[in-house]
C-alpha cells in the first residue's frame, strides 16, 4: 500500500489532526443553500463525482421540504445508476462481549454488571457458523468487544475456523471485522486470515462530545488512537476499510461533514476511501441512560442517507437490524447497497433458534438485553427478508467475487468508477441467488426469485448473458461458487 503522508496533513499547519472542528463549523455555518446551488450539487453526483466539503455542506444545510426531496431523488437516482437494483446480504455473529471500555451507550461497557459475559469456544463458534450457513449465509461481520482476550492473533484464529467450517453446501466466502483498532502488526496478522473490510466505528468526531461518552481510563478514551486506526490498517494492507457513526451523541450535521473529512483524508493518504460506512443511531441497550439531546428522527436519517450516498458515490453504505422492517424498507430506496438479515446479537443463539425453527417450535427467548450490545427491530428471518426485497424488485446479492478476485481498495476503484459494479455485480448477484434459491428457499421464495433473475437477464452486459444462463444451468445440476 502507498502512503503520501506528505498529502494527510493540512500544508500551512503540518501538525494539526485532519478532523479540525473549527474548520467543519466554518463550512456548516458559513455555506448558503439555494435551488440552483442544490441542482448543481445533484447533477456533479449523478455525473459520479465525489462531492466537496462545501458541496455536502450545501446539501446539509438545505431544509426546503422540495429540496430535500430532490436530494432524495438524486439519491435514488444515482444509487440505481450504479448499484443497479441489488441489495448485497450479511450476517453479525457476536464472537464475544467481554469489554475493557465504558461507553455510555453500550449495553457491553465494563460498568454494566448485568450484561452476562460470554465468548464463544470453538465448538460452540462452529455450531453457529453452520447455523448461519444453514440459513444460505455466506458473508458474515464477526464481532468482539475490546479486551485482551481479543487479541489480534485470536480474531485471526476465529476468523480461519469461520472460513473452514463448511455444512453441506454451506460456505462463509467473506468474514469482516468489527472489532478493536490494532497495532500495523496486528492488522497485519488479521489481514493475513483473509479477511474482507475491517470496521471500526469513530462514534462520534466530536472530541468533547467523544470524551463525554467515553472515559479516559478506559482504551477507546484515545481519540487519537482511535481516529488513526484506518491510517494503521492501510498499513498493514488491509484496504477494505468500514468507518462508521453512531447518530445520537452529537450534532447530525458535524458527524456527516466530519465523516466526508475523514474519507477525503484516507484518499489523500492511501489513493482510497473507506469501502463502507455505516450510520446506526443509538437504540436501546443494557442499563442505557443518555440524554436525548442529538437524537435523529426518521425524516432527517432519511435525509442524512441521500447525503451520503450523493457524496460518496462509490461507497457502501450499510443500514443495520438496528432500524425497524417499515424503516428499512422505506430507506434502502435512496442509497443503501447492505443490510443484515436473520440477525441475532445473542452470543450463540444462532445455533439454538435455528434448532427451534427446524423443530418448528417458538424461538427460544425475546430479546434480552443483558445478552446483547444493544436491541435490534428488525429481527425477521433472512427468508423474510428476501422475500420483501424481491417484492420490491430487488435482487439479493451474497456476492463475494470483487473481494477474492483482488478487486479492492485502489483496484476497487478503478473497476467501480467506469461502471464495472453494475457489469459484474448484476451477474454475480443473480449467481449468488440462484444458489441460495436451489439450496434454501421456500417454495413461494423460490418462484419469486427464478422470476426475478428472469426480469433481470435485460440489465445484464450482452457480453455476460449467454455464460450467465450457462452458470444457472450449472448451479442447478449442483456446481457451487461461480462468479464473474
Amino acid at each position: 500500500m502507498q502512503f503520501h503522508p506528505e498529502k494527510c496533513r493540512i500544508p500551512d499547519e503540518p501538525n494539526k489532526p485532519f478532523i479540525d472542528s473549527e474548520e467543519i463549523w466554518d463550512y456548516i455555518n458559513n455555506t448558503k443553500s439555494t435551488p440552483d446551488r442544490v441542482r448543481e450539487i445533484i447533477q456533479k453526483s449523478l455525473d459520479k463525482n465525489r462531492l466537496t466539503m462545501e458541496e455536502t455542506a450545501v446539501l446539509i444545510n438545505t431544509t426546503d421540504p422540495e429540496l430535500v426531496e430532490e436530494i432524495k431523488e438524486g439519491a435514488r437516482e444515482l444509487k440505481r445508476r450504479i448499484y443497479g437494483n441489488r441489495i448485497v446480504l450479511f450476517a453479525p455473529l457476536y464472537v464475544g462481549n467481554h469489554c475493557i471500555n465504558d461507553c455510555k451507550y453500550c449495553g457491553f461497557r465494563s460498568s454494566n454488571k448485568e450484561q452476562i459475559r460470554t465468548t464463544l469456544t470453538d465448538e460452540e463458534l462452529i455450531k453457529n457458523v453452520e447455523a448461519l450457513e444453514d440459513d444460505g449465509q455466506k458473508r458474515l461481520i464477526l464481532v468482539y468487544g475490546e479486551h485482551p482476550k481479543y487479541s489480534a492473533e485470536y480474531i485471526a484464529h476465529t476468523v480461519n475456523l469461520t472460513y473452514a467450517t463448511r455444512k453441506g453446501n454451506g460456505s462463509i466466502r467473506r468474514v469482516n471485522i468489527n472489532a478493536a483498532p490494532l497495532d500495523v502488526k496486528g492488522f497485519r496478522t488479521v489481514k493475513e486470515a483473509g479477511i474482507g473490510t475491517y470496521q471500526i466505528f469513530q462514534e462520534t468526531y466530536n472530541i468533547n462530545a467523544y470524551k463525554k461518552f467515553h472515559p479516559a481510563y478506559t482504551r477507546k478514551g484515545d481519540f487519537n488512537w482511535r481516529l488513526t486506526s484506518m491510517d494503521r490498517a492501510q498499513q498493514a494492507g488491509i484496504d477494505d476499510n468500514g468507518l462508521g457513526i453512531l447518530f445520537g451523541l452529537y450534532d447530525w450535521r458535524f458527524e456527516v461533514l466530519a465523516m466526508i473529512r475523514h474519507t477525503n483524508h484516507l484518499e489523500a493518504c492511501f489513493n482510497v476511501g473507506p469501502h463502507t460506512i455505516s450510520f446506526p443511531r443509538i437504540k436501546d441497550a443494557s442499563g442505557l441512560n443518555i440524554d436525548r439531546e442529538y437524537m435523529v428522527d426518521d425524516e432527517t436519517f432519511l435525509k442524512i442517507i441521500a447525503i451520503f450516498r450523493l457524496a460518496v458515490p462509490y461507497t457502501g453504505l450499510i443500514l443495520t437490524a438496528r432500524e425497524s422492517p417499515e424503516f428499512r424498507h422505506n430507506a434502502i430506496q435512496f442509497g443503501i447497497s447492505q443490510i443484515d438479515g436473520g440477525t441475532n446479537l445473542q452470543i450463540g443463539d444462532y445455533r439454538y433458534h435455528h434448532e427451534d425453527t427446524e423443530n418448528n417450535t417458538d424461538k427460544t427467548e425475546n430479546q434480552n438485553l443483558h445478552r446483547e450490545q444493544f436491541k435490534i427491530n428488525d429481527d425477521r428471518t433472512l427468508s423474510d427478508i428476501i422475500d420483501e426485497l424481491l417484492d420490491d424488485n430487488f435482487i439479493p446479492s451474497f456476492c463475494t467475487a470483487c473481494y477474492r478476485l483482488g478487486r479492492t481498495g485502489e483496484h476497487f476503484m478503478e473497476f467501480s468508477v467506469p461502471g464495472f459494479i453494475k457489469r459484474y455485480c448484476t451477474p454475480n448477484a443473480i449467481l449468488t441467488l440462484a444458489e441460495y434459491l436451489v439450496d434454501y428457499a421456500n417454495p413461494t421464495v423460490a418462484a419469486k426469485g427464478w422470476k426475478c433473475i428472469e426480469n433481470n437477464f435485460k440489465n445484464v452486459d450482452p457480453k455476460f448473458l449467454d455464460e450467465l444462463k450457462n452458470r444457472i444451468e450449472r448451479i442447478k445440476n449442483g456446481e457451487r461458487d461461480l462468479y464473474f
